[in-house]
C-alpha cells in the first residue's frame, strides 16, 4: 500500500469535503514550536495535533511506557469526533521532520482501523515555498462519528518483543541513528545501546538526499534483504521515529509489521531487560 502522496496530490484534493488535513509539526527541543508554527501558517483547513499532548499519555509514575506513552485511545477517538473525522474521511497528515511525527498519527490511526490516511510527502515548509496557499485562520469543524475498530495485530507488547530478543521468534529492527545503536552515545535516555537482537536501520535512511521520500522501487531495494515470511518489530528512543519505518516496510511490501510503542525508553525501564551494544 502506498501511503505517501505528492504536494499535488493534496493541492489537487484539498477542498473536496471528505478530505482531512492533520499538521502535526513538532519539535523536541522546542515542544510549543510545532504549534506556534501552525498558529502562524498552515495548509487551509488543517487542523493540529500535538505529539505530546494529542498523540501520547502523560508520562507514567511508575516509569514505564516510554517517552511518548501510548495514548488513550478513547481520547484520541474524540478528539478526531471533534474535528469532524469519521470511519469515511480520507485524511492527509504532515509534519515539517521528514515524516518523522506525521507518521506518528498515521500509524495510531491504521491501529484504530482507519487505511484511508495518507502521508504529505516533503511536509510544510516545501508546500509554502512551492507558493501553495497557506493561512492562519482554524478551521470551524463539524463534528462526526467515528469509530476505532483497534487492529491489535499492529502492536507489539513486551512480551512479544523479550520472546523477539531471546528466541528470534520475530526480527527486531531499531530505528534511531547508528551511534546511538552502537552505544557510542546516547543524548536522550539514561541508558546506552540496543534490545539484544534488533538490527539497526534508521529511519532517515527512507529520504532522498533532497528530503522527499524514495520510491516504492527504491524502499523494496532497501528492504530487500529482510524476509517477507517473517513477523517484524520495530522501535525506536519512544515510538515515534519507529512510524516512518513501518510505513517504509509497508510500502516495500512488507504486511507482518509490528510496532513496539513504549521502545528503548520503555525497555530500559526494566532493570532486568539486557542491553546490548555494539553491532550484531
Amino acid at each position: 500500500m502506498n501511503s505517501i502522496v505528492s504536494m499535488r496530490w493534496v493541492l489537487a484534493r484539498m477542498y473536496e469535503p471528505d478530505l482531512f488535513i492533520a499538521d502535526c509539526r513538532f519539535s523536541l527541543a522546542e515542544p510549543e514550536a510545532g504549534r506556534t508554527a501552525f498558529q502562524q501558517d498552515h495548509i487551509p483547513g488543517a487542523v493540529y495535533f500535538d505529539l505530546e499532548h494529542s498523540l501520547s499519555s502523560p508520562l507514567q509514575d511508575q516509569g514505564h511506557g516510554g517517552r511518548h506513552p501510548f495514548p488513550d485511545i478513547e481520547s484520541l477517538a474524540q478528539l478526531l469526533r471533534k474535528s469532524g473525522v469519521s470511519n469515511e474521511t480520507r485524511i492527509v497528515v504532515y509534519d515539517d521532520q521528514g515524516g518523522a511525527m506525521a507518521s506518528r498519527l498515521w500509524w495510531l490511526l491504521r491501529y484504530m482501523g482507519h487505511e484511508e490516511v495518507y502521508l504529505m510527502d516533503e511536509g510544510y515548509s516545501a508546500w509554502k515555498a512551492a507558493g501553495f496557499p497557506v493561512t492562519a485562520e482554524v478551521p470551524v469543524r463539524i463534528p462526526a462519528s467515528f469509530t476505532p475498530r483497534l487492529q491489535q495485530h499492529l502492536l507489539a507488547s513486551l512480551e512479544e518483543v523479550r520472546e523477539a530478543s531471546k528466541q528470534g521468534s520475530s526480527l527486531l529492527i531499531d530505528s534511531r541513528e547508528h551511534a546511538r545503536y552502537l552505544g557510542l552515545e546516547e543524548p536522550i535516555d539514561h541508558t546506552a545501546g540496543h534490545i539484544p537482537g534488533a538490527i539497526n536501520l534508521f529511519w532517515k535512511d527512507n529520504l532522498n538526499s533532497d528530503g522527499t521520500w524514495k520510491s516504492h522501487d527504491a524502499l523494496a531495494d532497501r528492504f530487500h534483504h529482510l524476509p517477507k515470511d517473517q513477523e517484524i518489530i520495530v522501535y525506536c528512543g519512544s515510538g515515534v521515529t519507529a512510524c516512518p519505518n513501518v510505513l517504509a516496510l509497508r510500502a516495500a511490501g512488507f504486511d507482518k509489521v509490528k510496532l513496539y510503542a513504549g521502545s528503548w525508553s520503555d525497555w530500559i525501564s526494566y532493570p532486568e531487560n539486557p542491553v546490548a551494544t555494539g553491532d550484531e
